[in-house]
């Protein structure tokens, strides 16, 4: 009798102990098909939206128009390529330069610039970053496929600065989010107070102000078309803040490029010409020109201030991160009195340095082998 109670009472107690992991696992395990959210925390992008991302992404996705200006400013971020599992072609007629700087760039998807967003969400991104004029085409089909997306301009200075913060608060580095911010804020206001300083003045108005003539050209069938940027883009405020003044701004108001002819560029009769022309030879368009009657009237012609903006593997004029070095460049090239004891080829070296921890010889291998407009 004994032992039938004894085994009786342990089968008791083994059912009793079975019941309370039950009921323990019940309160600690997901239940079946409830898959665990990871931890979100938010920020606001340039659309001013409220967006809900990952704690630590760790697969981003840059894609969409314009990829070239925001990866150029995420790779500021040490490590961030790291979490950047695909991203759009990146090709102005040179080449891509990241992969100069992240050995693991060939284990990245490349996406083109027209992706969808099921093949950009096949990519299993946790947060994919897109350039605010992508909405539409591209955003909000991720958002209904469930993938967070932010917005970010990266268009004109003051942009520059708020979108730099944005970036540094979606990779954790709000600290170097800061520190690239100021720098771009204290490198224009440093070109402003030196315009000033050499100009007597230099607010843009006046006899010292050159006029300036931005222009962008592009070959076609032996055919050369001039078009000059609108008042709103930054092409326009890189020269008043060099202290030039642009003399097109009353012929483009409106969103994009505008074509304009040989007589109206002779009309404006220029002080000063800056040539940009994307993925095409800018150096032989304008030697072209220069051995052209016309030109050779040109006050800009006829005082050796017809130049080639400078480039590598993008043109500095760009709302990429070189504008800052487009703007020095511009500054000391209206008013060649200005920096002139900081050769322009320094400020290449530090700010490659700055940005990408870039030594002095990787500048010279990677940068000085395509370099364009100046020399290192």
């Amino acid at each position: 009798m004994t032992n039938s109670r004894d085994r009786a009472s342990g089968r008791r107690l083994r059912v009793v102990i079975a019941a309370c992991l039950i009921t323990i696992a019940a309160g600690v395990l997901p239940a079946a098909g409830v898959v665990e959210e990871a931890p979100t925390r938010t920020v606001t992008d340039a659309l001013g939206r409220v967006v809900a991302i990952p704690t630590d992404p760790a697969r981003i996705v840059i894609a969409g128009r314009a990829v070239m200006m925001t990866a150029n400013a995420l790779y500021m971020f040490p490590g961030a390529s790291d979490r950047i599992v695909g991203i759009g072609r990146i090709d102005q007629g040179k080449g891509n330069f990241l992969p100069a700087i992240d050995r693991t760039y060939g284990s990245k998807a490349v996406l083109e610039q027209n992706v969808g967003a099921e093949q950009v969400a096949g990519l299993s991104p946790d947060l994919v970053i897109l350039k605010s004029m992508m909405k539409e085409s591209l955003g909000d089909g991720l958002e209904r496929l469930g993938v967070p997306v932010v917005y970010i301009d990266l268009e004109t200075p003051e942009q520059y600065q708020r979108d730099l913060r944005l970036l540094g608060q979606i990779v954790g580095q709000t600290q170097r989010g800061e520190e690239l911010a100021q720098f771009y804020a204290e490198q224009t206001e440093r070109v402003r107070a030196e315009v000033a300083r050499v100009t007597g003045g230099g607010d843009g108005s006046g006899g010292a102000a050159p006029r300036t003539l931005f222009l962008y050209a592009n070959v076609s069938g032996g055919q050369t078309v001039f078009n000059i940027p609108p008042v709103g883009w930054i092409q326009t405020s890189l020269v008043e803040m060099a202290g030039g003044a642009p003399v097109w701004v009353d012929e483009n108001r409106g969103g994009g490029w505008r074509s304009i002819g040989v007589e109206q560029i002779a009309a404006w009769n220029p002080q000063v010409i800056t040539l940009v022309a994307y993925r095409q030879d800018v150096v032989a368009i304008r030697d072209s020109l220069l051995a052209r009657e016309l030109w050779s009237t040109l006050d800009a012609v006829r005082s050796v201030s017809f130049h080639v903006f400078p480039l590598d593997y993008y043109s500095w004029d760009q709302p990429d991160i070189r504008w800052i070095l487009g703007l020095h460049w511009l500054a000391r090239t209206l008013h060649p009195g200005a920096f002139a004891d900081k050769p322009m080829a320094d400020l290449v070296y530090s700010f490659f340095d700055f940005a990408y921890g870039m030594r002095r010889d990787q500048v010279d291998a990677v940068i000085g082998g395509v370099l364009e407009g100046i020399e290192l």
